[in-house]
């Protein structure tokens, strides 16, 4: 089968051996997103070798454990447990700690014409949600995620610091809990698509120093180090920074403005599929307009050097 690949830090399309289901659900892929973190991995980030790819649509060919689930468009919680643990028997793995996780860590992933993943892991797709909205169920449930840490309530007055893919989801979903959430951001056209929502948006420069410690909570969500200090500017003494970005690099964070100001500091990753999936389902969120591009699978290399553009939205692969 084709697969998108990062082998030796090179970048390629490859042929490799289609995946055996094994105890696993054998996924045919038709539709993948490509994600900042798999941009990341090929500048270093993770230490990740194999397949790329994360965020995707499919469809069940085999599934010995779930034969039901045959036939089945789905898409899958990223995170693979030993199912022997206490986060595991919890029916959490996102914590297991010999987890591995779909085309991050020790396990290849979904930019190829098929995957395996647990089949406790998959989720079917409705029939109202195509694929190029459920792509988004896994970006998302990062964004709504944020609430399953970080009480949200009315009053809470929220920003986001980044207007990205995951900045956009996390300033949509935090809307749905806290009434005009903040989203601040470089980039006109990408703050409009916030604006549009009923999102407040500010554009990076002199309208921000207003806003300094006025915030509960800020979403750190820019993918650079520079919105670690906008992201403290913002926040109130005693606020809450939740950490979204994930980038190859160190990160100079001046932790005595944490000390002084006595900021929670929330580290925030994978959220759970459900509620994403219920969100799209129910036109609660809509993502149709963030699609940037769409390019087969075979253009993989290329989709990807289009994705690390500035400015561009979400490009997705079709198997």
């Amino acid at each position: 089968m084709k697969a998108l690949r990062f082998i030796d830090n090179t970048l390629a399309l490859a042929d490799v051996p289609k995946p055996a289901a094994g105890d696993e659900a054998l996924v045919r892929v038709t539709t993948t997103g490509i994600c900042n973190t798999d941009l990341e991995i090929v500048r270093g980030y993770a230490g990740f070798a194999g397949t790329l790819g994360h965020e995707f649509v499919g469809v069940v060919e085999e599934a010995a454990n779930a034969p039901a689930l045959v036939g089945k468009r789905v898409v899958g919680e990223i995170n693979a447990g030993c199912g022997r643990c206490a986060r595991c028997r919890a029916r959490d793995p996102r914590h297991c700690p010999t987890r591995t996780v779909l085309g991050i860590h020790s396990r290849d992933g979904a930019h190829a014409e098929y995957l395996t993943l647990p089949a406790e892991n998959l989720l079917v797709v409705p029939d109202t949600v195509p694929d190029e909205e459920a792509v988004f169920v896994e970006p998302l449930a990062a964004a709504y995620g944020i609430t399953e840490q970080v009480e949200i309530t009315k009053e809470t007055r929220v920003a986001i610091v980044g207007d990205g893919k995951l900045g956009l989801l996390c300033a949509l979903a935090l809307a749905l809990e806290s009434p005009r959430p903040t989203l601040v951001g470089k980039h006109p056209d990408k703050l409009a698509h916030a604006a549009a929502r009923g999102v407040e948006t500010v554009l990076l420069g002199d309208a921000v120093p207003s806003l300094n410690r006025s915030f509960d909570v800020v979403v750190e969500a820019s993918g650079a180090e520079s919105g670690f200090a906008a992201a403290l500017d913002l926040l109130r003494p005693r606020g809450k920074l939740v950490l979204k970005s994930t980038f190859q690099g160190n990160t100079n964070l001046e932790l005595w403005r944490v000390v002084v100001d006595e900021i929670t500091i929330v580290g925030s990753r994978c959220g759970r599929f459900a509620p994403a999936l219920a969100l799209l389902e129910n036109k609660r969120i809509t993502v149709a307009d963030l699609v940037a591009a769409e390019f087969p699978l075979a253009d993989g290399v290329r989709a990807m050097h289009h994705a690390a553009e500035r400015g561009v939205l979400k490009v997705l692969l079709h198997a």
